[in-house]
Order: C-alpha cells, then sequence, then structure tokens
C-alpha cells in the first residue's frame, strides 16, 4: 500500500478551470483566459447572491421547454382543461354537499403536515385548503412528462410550480389559517409578538452568518459526539479519531468510518442511546472515525484527489500502523461512501487489497437517478456554483442548507416559518436537529469537480473516472461489500443506491431499510421501530431489478444495525486483545481527547 504524505499547508488561490485536470474539466476550454471574464465571473456572481445561488436561464430554459411542448399539444390542452373541470366540480360537490362527514375530495401528501389541525376541516377554511389542493392537483398533472419534453425540464417546471404554490399557500397566512387565529386569540395577540422577535433574531444571524448555541442537553463533546476516544492524527484536512474499547476482547480488524465532509461527522456518534460509534464498540469493534475540517478560502483548491489521497488513504495508512498486519472494515456514509468506493476501486486497480469489507451507507456510485439534487443540476447551474464560489474560494453553508430545505419546502420551510414566527412555538430542540444546523463550506475545486465528474457527467460508472492518469472501474473490487438504501431518502434515492449491484460483481449483501437520508441510517435497535430488507448476492451472481427484488425479500421487523453487526463479524478472523491507543514509536501519537478540534470549526 502506498504511503501518502503529510499535506503541508500552503497558500492557495481560488480554482480557475483551466487548472482542472482533463478527467474532470471535460467540455471546458482550455488554454489562455481573457482577464475580462473575471468581469463577467464577478458579474453572475452578484446574480447568484440576488438568485440565492439559483442560474436563472437553467429554470427559464425548462418554463420556454414546457411551455412550446404544451403549445403544440391540443389534446393534452384539453385533457388538462377536462381535469381542471374535473377538480372545480369535486370542489363544488363537497361544498354543497349537507354531509359534513363525507371524506374530503383532496388530500395533502404524506409528508404534507400542514392542514392537520382539525380547524382545516371546517368553513370557511376547508374551502380555502380544498382549493389550494386541487390547484396543486392540476398543477402536478399540467408538468407531468409529455412526448417530446425533456424529462428533467418536466421535473423542473413542476418543482418551480409546487414552490410558487407552496408560497401561496392558505397556512402561510395568518387570516387564513385556523391553528394561528386560534392560537392569537387564546395568547391574546402574544404569540405574534414573540414570533416576530424570533423573526428578526433569524434574520440577523443569518446576514452575520452566526449560530445560536446549542441547547442544553445538545453539547458537542459533552452531550454529543461523546464516545471516549482520541484524536491520534491530524493533518489540514481531517483528524482521525480512535475510539476506546468497552470489551475485554476486539474482533482483530479495525473499521475505519468515512463521513460525508459535507455535514461534521457525529451524525453517527449522536446521543449515547442512538451512537452508531458507540454501538460497533459495544459489539466489541476497534473504532476510527474521520473527522473532516472545515475549510476556508486557504484550501480553496482542494481537489477530490486530496480527498482520496490526503483523507481516506492517509486515515488507513494511520490505522495500519495502529493494527498493523489486519485488514479494515471500511464504512462510508453519503458523500464519504462514494470516496471510500473511488479509493477501494483505485486499490483494487492496483492490486492492493487492504480492506477485509466495505459498508456503503446511503452512498451513490450512479448518478444517472441521482433524485431531485438533480435539479438543481445542469451546466449552467454548475457554472453559476463556480462564479459564487470564484470570489471566496469555498461554497458558504447557506447555499447549501437552502439546496435541502426546498426540496421539502412545504415541511422544513413553511411549516417551520408558521410555528415558528405566527404560533410564536420554539422548535423542539433534537441531537438530529442540533447536527442538521452546525453545517459545513465545500472547498470550490472539489465542490467543482464532484458536481461535473460524478453528477453531472457520472463518470465513475461510465468508465471514464480516471485516477493518477488511470480508468478505475468498480466491477474490479473484489472486497465484500454491505450497500444500504432507504426507503424515502431524496438526497440518495435507494434505487440509486441499489445500483451498487448493477455496476459491481463481488459478494455483496443489499438492506433496504425504512426512514429517510440521516433517520434510515441512525435507527438504533434500542428504539425497536422502523423495518428493513436484506439480501445477499453471490459473487458474481445475475443481477435482479429493484422491483423485483422488493417482491423477492419480506419485510423484517426493527433495526437493520444487528444485521449489519452480524455480518461484519462473518467477514472477520476473530477476537484479539484491544490495540494500544496510537502507536508513538511510528509517530502516530494521541494528541488530544475526542472529538478533536475539526468538529468545533465554524
Amino acid at each position: 500500500m502506498t504511503k501518502t504524505a503529510k499535506p503541508t499547508k500552503t497558500k492557495q488561490t481560488p480554482p480557475d478551470q483551466t487548472q482542472l485536470p482533463a478527467v474532470i474539466a471535460s467540455g471546458e476550454q482550455t488554454g489562455q483566459r481573457h482577464p475580462h471574464e473575471n468581469l463577467d465571473r464577478a458579474s453572475r456572481a452578484m446574480v447568484a447572491m440576488m438568485s440565492g445561488g439559483v442560474s436563472p436561464h437553467a429554470f427559464t430554459e425548462a418554463w420556454s421547454d414546457w411551455a412550446l411542448h404544451i403549445a403544440r399539444s391540443p389534446g393534452r390542452q384539453l385533457e388538462l382543461a377536462e381535469h381542471a373541470q374535473a377538480n372545480l366540480a369535486k370542489l363544488v360537490k363537497q361544498a354543497i354537499s349537507p354531509n359534513t362527514d363525507v371524506p374530503p375530495a383532496f388530500s395533502p401528501k404524506p409528508y404534507d403536515h400542514r392542514f392537520r389541525h382539525p380547524g382545516w376541516g371546517k368553513a370557511p377554511f376547508n374551502a380555502w385548503s380544498q382549493g389550494f389542493l386541487a390547484v396543486q392537483d392540476w398543477w402536478d398533472s399540467a408538468t407531468d412528462h409529455l412526448r417530446g419534453l425533456r424529462p428533467e425540464d418536466a421535473d423542473r417546471t413542476r418543482f418551480m410550480a409546487r414552490q410558487t404554490l407552496d408560497l401561496m399557500s392558505p397556512s402561510n397566512f395568518p387570516a387564513l389559517n385556523p391553528e394561528i387565529i386560534e392560537r392569537t386569540l387564546a395568547c391574546k395577540g402574544a404569540n405574534l409578538a414573540e414570533g416576530s422577535a424570533k423573526f428578526v433574531h433569524d434574520y440577523m444571524n443569518t446576514i452575520a452568518q452566526l449560530h445560536d448555541p446549542a441547547p442544553k442537553g445538545f453539547e458537542v463533546g459533552k452531550d454529543l459526539a461523546c464516545t471516549p476516544g482520541d484524536v491520534v492524527f491530524r493533518n489540514d484536512l481531517f483528524e482521525l479519531i480512535q475510539y476506546a474499547p468497552q470489551t475485554d476482547k476486539v474482533q482483530a480488524e479495525p473499521i475505519l468510518i468515512v463521513p460525508a465532509w459535507i455535514m461534521k461527522y457525529y451524525v453517527l456518534d449522536l446521543s449515547p442511546h442512538n451512537s452508531m460509534v458507540r454501538y460497533l464498540v459495544e459489539q466489541g469493534y476497534t473504532v476510527f472515525m474521520i473527522s473532516w475540517c472545515n475549510p476556508n478560502s486557504d484550501q480553496a483548491d482542494l481537489s477530490l484527489e486530496d480527498y482520496r489521497k490526503n483523507g481516506v488513504m492517509a486515515a488507513l495508512d494511520a490505522v495500519y500502523a495502529i493494527v498493523p498486519d489486519r485488514q479494515v472494515h471500511a464504512v462510508g456514509y453519503c458523500l464519504g461512501g462514494t470516496m471510500l468506493a473511488i479509493a477501494a476501486a483505485t486499490m483494487a486497480r492496483d492490486n492492493d487489497t487492504p480492506l477485509a469489507s466495505i459498508t456503503l451507507m446511503a452512498a451513490q456510485i450512479d448518478f444517472l437517478e441521482a433524485g431531485e439534487l438533480l435539479m438543481f443540476l445542469d451546466e449552467s447551474q454548475i457554472a453559476f456554483l463556480e462564479d459564487i464560489m470564484w470570489d471566496k474560494g469555498y461554497l458558504d453553508r447557506p447555499q447549501m442548507a437552502r439546496a435541502f430545505s426546498v426540496i421539502r419546502a412545504e415541511d422544513l420551510i413553511y411549516s417551520r416559518a408558521v410555528r415558528r414566527y405566527f404560533l410564536g412555538k420554539e422548535d423542539l430542540p433534537s441531537d438530529m436537529g442540533v447536527w442538521v444546523g452546525d453545517t459545513t463550506r465545500m472547498p470550490a475545486r472539489m465542490h467543482s469537480e464532484y458536481l461535473r465528474s460524478l453528477f453531472l457527467e457520472n463518470r465513475l460508472t461510465a468508465g471514464r473516472f480516471a485516477v493518477d492518469g488511470r480508468v478505475i472501474a468498480m466491477k474490479d473490487v473484489a472486497t465484500p461489500i454491505f450497500a444500504v438504501g432507504t426507503e424515502t431518502d431524496h438526497i440518495a434515492p435507494w434505487r440509486s443506491v441499489y445500483k451498487t449491484q448493477l455496476f459491481t460483481d463481488c459478494d455483496l449483501t443489499f438492506v433496504l431499510t425504512s426512514g429517510g437520508h440521516n433517520g434510515g441510517i441512525v435507527n438504533e435497535p434500542s428504539a425497536k421501530r422502523g423495518h428493513f430488507r436484506c439480501s445477499h448476492r453471490q459473487a458474481g451472481a445475475r443481477y435482479i431489478g429493484p422491483d423485483a427484488w422488493v417482491k423477492k425479500n419480506p419485510v423484517q421487523p426493527g433495526s437493520w444495525w444487528p444485521a449489519w453487526a452480524d455480518w461484519l463479524k462473518a467477514k472477520s478472523s476473530g477476537v484479539s486483545s484491544p490495540p494500544a491507543t496510537g502507536a508513538a514509536a511510528k509517530g502516530i501519537a494521541p494528541l488530544q481527547s475526542a472529538p478533536g478540534t475539526y468538529v468545533y470549526q465554524v
């Protein structure tokens, strides 16, 4: 295994596309750029600040494509007119019906909680909510896929229509929302005064880029990320935490966890009762965790290759120094899983076999069906993001948080705003909520490379992703894989995660668990909630499509963690005494107690 050198910290300049390697900067013109292009970039960056980082061209193009295809489709126009008439008839029938026990004609989507208050079932509020849902239903039909219309433009148009409707929902207006009226009467208007104070507070925090301190009982290092351990290695990119053993004997093979760098690592070490790290340590494993730095403008030129070589590979080198002559169970979550897959494919290409197993949790290697995030990504949108990052050297935290929030705007934006600013209610603190608010930045060059090479061009499974000038392929990976998808994941849809089976030939266990991107992964056995499906595919077996797979594999109640722990144990060679903390003789000595310093960077 090739050892990685500790990187030196140097002053770096924001990246220019001419500096990107050819494998990443596909389609970009090379050569000397005219200095006036900086004026163009500055102008586009200014527009991006006013548009919230969304490219106006991308969405204008989608509207135009949709409108032109609708205009030349008289049959579809008649269909939509009939749909509108049918919806109107349902509304009129319900309005004049003397039977108040009749179920509503239109129901909100399962994740839409705006109309749950009993007041929405009474006049005139029921007419307003039903009218809104009828319009929403019509727009869902109007923006459905149409022959000749690019599917991504149909999806974008639907998304924009949904955003507009969510803004105009009657639940957002105090005079139209029965819950706000009821609360205001009960509190004699105090809720509105309290909500106004909260709005001013949140607005000032947004402008000043400030974070409120964690609520009592949710302090990082004390209540969260509190599994005992030590930082045993540090470079400019990450700290490596080695957790203290909690059993007399441990499995001989250690575990290295590679979290996503888009958020802090401690989603996998939340409160003691739902910490995946603590669970693994209690099961008798030596666990190592990468804690990524929160990059600043000095690190703008960090690349995907830096995250592989000076991140994943450097961490593996440190683990091998501490636990020599043993293979490693490598675990990757979200983007960390994608990077782990790239590292594993590179090691397989180079005949380097240091891994005992690979676990990919909500991690994609193919991005053709990467979910609703793809609505934000095309050449225009990525260029727009690059111009935003061009000045600062990173993508700032608000842009990242906003992109995830708007996917479920009705719940994550508007319902929260109504609850906080009109009802005057505080957000209920939770460990997951504190973690979600603890956002990070993304280095400009790495983020550009990631979006272009993986999301936009899907190079990893297309056989066009090169490391050190040579293409890698997931087919080369012979290490057993445990892949986890979550049923309601909107960031890494489970069918996209499932395609790991399509692009690998190794022994593979696939789990589909209930929940979303975060809640489905953090599903501790003590909660006794949820369910999962599990299957094992032997190396070289034939591929089964996702729908057929669901029918073939029955639901099992509870958490998937015990099944995973059993799988890890089966891939291990037995137990031994716990290794020492660090390896001082090899220059890897404990530096400080966990969770280290990088987790506190803001």
